[in-house]
């Protein structure tokens, strides 16, 4: 085991008591606790033994019921992290209870203070869990039971997540009837917990690009096929009806390089055995902005080890990206290529927008949409474009600091961006004869 991987261990230790810490005070505030724990919390109200013993035991329970749904086969390919949910398991359940006591004098009386643990706990929860998916290296119990019921029966991971946390709080609300009298350790908190820390994960994820380089060897480098390339690459992303994919056909035909953007759909259909209907109709968009963070980054799960359609959609186009940056000089359209490439060192970005007036003319010139309903395809689309690129990348679509050249080709026609963005390529091509 080299360095690097015990980095990510120790990592992931920490992250497990920053979870245990943000699961505390999200009890301590007395508003309910998180879904995972829901049950645990119950049943240390009418039992001798602690939430913390009571999430080991249910854990070391979750074990036991992912082998009827593991084949041999996947056990053999994947039993270490099937292995590491038993010290994982006791360390949780332990932090858990330690944080419970280091947190005894939390006692909040008035429903404001409450709030304000609740969500401070929220927002450790949140921290603790984008820890554990920048670690990568192991799953908790109850994640990994979610993952393999996802993979037998074919699910996407993060609804069936959701169908898990919500049996978790029914069974906390029946045992808590049946022994208690009465609904307790489910309310309000409960519900909050689950809606907020998805998204919390999702705004401070990239912050945590720090560790990058102390988890990672040659991190921030790209390999060595990139960093030796000779080649340019040109990135084109646009807002619909900017005229992007036509801007790039002319920089096909004038600088004679090849251009992918429609191709992406058959090449990305035999990569990830996607449909390619499905990826026509859904790649560069997810159903909800608010919804994927409820349902995804509420998880462990990083998106190479993902189930959803989108994370394996965005991967492989990823991968591809890197595949054709390496092979020769080449013009991408979209596909989030400016991020998946940042660190190329022969790169152009390209930014086309253009002012409503001219993309609706445009849309209905060459794309043939009604005029009547251009502006709502346009803002649909973009729309869907914003919530893709800054989902997956973190970063803010549209961002002039993130691209080379802007360009509105609503007051700039195509052949003249054409003939800009050329210049630039030329140039390139020059300073590395130069080199």
């Amino acid at each position: 085991m080299n360095k690097f991987m015990c980095r990510r261990y120790v990592l992931f230790a920490v992250s497990l008591f920053v979870n245990a810490m943000g699961i505390a005070l999200i009890t301590r505030a007395l508003l309910g606790t998180s879904p995972i724990t829901s049950v645990t919390y119950v049943l240390s109200m009418f039992t001798p033994l602690t939430i913390g013993q009571w999430t080991i035991a249910l854990n070391l329970l979750f074990i036991l019921l992912e082998l009827p749904f593991m084949t041999r086969k996947e056990l053999r390919e994947d039993l270490r992290m099937f292995l590491l949910q038993i010290p994982i398991s006791l360390c949780f359940g332990t932090f858990i209870d330690v944080c419970m006591n280091i947190l005894y004098w939390v006692e909040p009386v008035k429903y404001a203070s409450q709030i304000a643990y609740l969500l401070v706990g929220c927002v450790v929860l949140a921290a603790g869990i984008t820890l554990e998916v920048k670690a990568n290296v192991a799953m908790m119990a109850g994640e990994y039971f979610v993952r393999v019921i996802s993979k037998r029966f074919h699910g996407e991971f993060g609804y069936v997540k959701l169908c898990f946390d919500i049996s978790l709080v029914c069974i906390a609300c029946v045992l808590s009837l049946c022994f208690l009298s009465g609904i307790y350790g489910v309310r309000e908190g409960t519900v909050a917990a689950a809606l907020l820390v998805g998204p919390i994960v999702h705004f401070i994820s990239p912050y945590y690009r720090c560790f990058d380089k102390w988890i990672n060897e040659g991190a921030g480098k790209v390999t060595v096929a990139l960093k030796n390339a000779q080649h340019v690459i040109i990135t084109i992303a646009r807002e619909y009806g900017s005229g992007g994919h036509l801007l790039g056909e002319m920089l096909s035909k004038e600088l004679g390089i090849k251009l992918y953007d429609k191709e992406f759909i058959h090449l990305v259909a035999q990569k990830s055995g996607i449909n390619e209907q499905y990826i026509k109709k859904n790649e560069q968009s997810i159903p909800s902005f608010w919804l994927k963070c409820i349902l995804g980054k509420s998880s462990e799960q990083s998106l190479e080890r993902s189930l959803s359609s989108d994370d394996v959609l965005f991967v492989a186009e990823s991968k591809i990206i890197e595949e054709l940056a390496e092979k020769g000089s080449c013009i991408i359209v979209g596909r989030c290529a400016d991020f998946v490439l940042k660190d190329y060192p022969n790169l152009i970005k390209v930014f086309c927008y253009s002012d409503l007036k001219n993309a609706c003319a445009r849309c209905v010139q060459e794309y043939g949409i009604a005029a009547d309903k251009a502006e709502a395809e346009i803002k649909r689309i973009n729309h869907n474009r914003i919530a893709h690129y800054e989902y997956y990348t973190g970063e803010k679509w549209g961002e002039p600091h993130h691209y080379n050249l802007m360009i509105n080709t609503g007051s700039i026609d195509l052949p003249m961006a054409c003939s800009l963005i050329k210049t630039i390529y030329q140039n390139r091509e020059k300073e590395k004869v130069m080199e």
